[in-house]
């Protein structure tokens, strides 16, 4: 595992869009992600963009948007986590974890309350994800590798509703 000081966790620059483009395609294997944070950008939807850089190369790249859960009464505020990227070759060395938790923590720090990904069910569990705390969420995603986490205790209690993520998603 690379240790911390192997690699800096640090927001995202204009300077680094076209390697974090480059990270995308290379770790999902096609330009979808990639055009998606693209268009998170354009859309203003971005709320953090942090990337991972060893050896003064960007390895790995995370983005967080502002999305909502449409409830009968109200709007809910929500982040989406998507997609966080690793290069192939710098994968299962802690880079990833090290951007999530990072990221995480300085959501909290923002007030943030609610952060919803789609994602492996044997990875994001570790970060305190979980398919139960989606379950009354209406989202066009298979149930078990959709997940919520609340960075407040509580923050889903009684909150049913459909799932609306930016337009940039195409959902």
């Amino acid at each position: 595992m690379v240790s911390e000081q192997e690699f800096i966790i640090r927001a995202e620059k204009t300077e680094d869009y076209q390697a974090v483009r480059s990270v995308n395609k290379a770790a999902f294997g096609r330009q979808d992600e990639a055009d998606l944070v693209e268009g998170l950008r354009a859309d203003g939807a971005v709320l953090m963009s942090l990337v991972a850089e060893s050896e003064n190369e960007i390895v790995g790249h995370i983005l967080f948007s502002r999305m909502s859960i449409e409830t009968a009464n109200r709007s809910v505020s929500a982040v989406a986590l998507a997609p966080m990227a690793v290069l192939p070759e710098h994968q299962r060395k802690g880079i990833g974890e090290g951007m999530i938790r990072r990221g995480l923590g300085l959501l909290r720090d923002r007030g943030e309350q609610i952060v919803i990904v789609l994602g492996h069910p044997d990875y994001y569990p570790r970060f305190g994800f979980s398919c139960e705390k989606a379950q009354s969420l209406v989202s066009p995603f298979p149930h078990e590798a959709y997940m919520a986490l609340e960075l407040v205790s509580g923050a889903l209690d009684g909150v049913h509703g459909r799932v609306r993520y930016p337009s940039a998603f195409g959902l």
